[in-house]
């Protein structure tokens, strides 16, 4: 079972501890590369000032780095789709396909509030819309007119695709049935939120059925947030928040793979040596107890009942 390990930034900066990941970008040129080589296939951007300063960010850490998949938070409503489409696939492009994007709801704006009620299903009612575009602009071969409840185009097309013309690959996460209808027919990976292994195994179910009803259960992957928290901060500790030795935190993720999460979110991990560490240590440690324990399964589908059984007793 491949497992990806993605890094998602958090404040550290020494002299403002407010400050986020990417505040100094000199610094943080060498901490990319150190998490490029540490062992990290992906790195999160999503910095408190917004959507503009995302794609900044994003287009100079796929400059600094060569394999290391940038994965842009992106909202819609901020820019139109045509020109976000545009930028994106140019972003996508000159990086070789190293983009992808987080797509996150947030409230209408005021404009929006005026025309139509604001509401749960509305956000994502234009998220949805949003993304039919961005694929169809990123996929077409000539120009086209779109009139929906939201965006209004007339003779969309984008010259210069990206390496996939398909478009790049979609993050979606949530809980409402909305939010997983959405996801379901777009998300390439689904984000799950922190929880018990019951509770996680529970909402990957009903990722798949949404999924499953745009003909795409198949076609979906997972991936999970964890928190690495020092011992010292273990009376802190929250769901899914790990603690301990690197060999135990590499063990204590186990039973989450045999759920079939393919991909680790790592947060808390800024720091040189942190992020030394959690490569060197705690992902060398978990790929390694994934590739002996199933070789030793004698039988297809004994994984991951196992592994959960020994989670559970433990």
């Amino acid at each position: 079972m491949p497992i990806e390990f993605t890094h998602v930034p958090g404040k550290t900066h020494p002299a403002d501890p407010t400050a986020p990941f990417f505040y100094d970008f000199v610094e943080t040129a060498t901490k990319l590369s150190l998490i490029e080589d540490i062992g990290f296939q992906k790195i999160v951007v999503d910095d408190p000032a917004g959507l503009l300063t995302n794609m900044d960010i994003a287009a100079r850490a796929l400059h600094r780095t060569s394999s290391l998949e940038v994965v842009l938070t992106h909202w819609a409503g901020v820019i139109e789709p045509t020109v976000a489409a545009r930028q994106l696939a140019a972003l996508d492009a000159k990086s070789g396909g190293r983009l992808s994007l987080r797509m996150l709801s947030e409230p209408l704006n005021d404009d929006d509030a005026e025309t139509r009620p604001v509401g749960h299903t509305v956000v994502w009612q234009r998220v949805d819309e949003y993304l039919v575009l961005l694929k169809r602009l990123w996929s077409n071969d000539r120009p086209f007119d779109h009139e929906g409840a939201f965006y209004s185009v007339s003779g969309g097309y984008v010259p210069r695709k990206g390496p996939r013309s398909a478009g790049l690959s979609i993050r979606m996460g949530g809980r409402s049935g909305m939010a997983l209808r959405v996801a379901g027919r777009h998300a390439d990976v689904f984000q799950l939120t922190p929880g018990s292994l019951d509770e996680i195994r529970q909402l990957m179910e009903r990722a798949r059925n949404a999924a499953a009803e745009h003909g795409r259960a198949g076609k979906l992957r997972f991936a999970l947030p964890v928190r690495i928290r020092s011992e010292d901060n273990a009376s802190c500790q929250k769901a899914v928040e790990i603690t301990g030795p690197p060999a135990q935190v590499a063990l204590s993720l186990l039973p989450y793979a045999a759920l079939g999460i393919e991909e680790f979110m790592m947060v808390g991990v800024d720091r040189p040596g942190d992020i030394s560490a959690a490569g060197r240590e705690v992902i060398a440690l978990l790929r390694n107890s994934l590739t002996r324990r199933e070789a030793d399964v004698p039988q297809p589908g004994a994984f991951a009942p196992r592994v959960i059984r020994e989670a559970r007793a433990g």
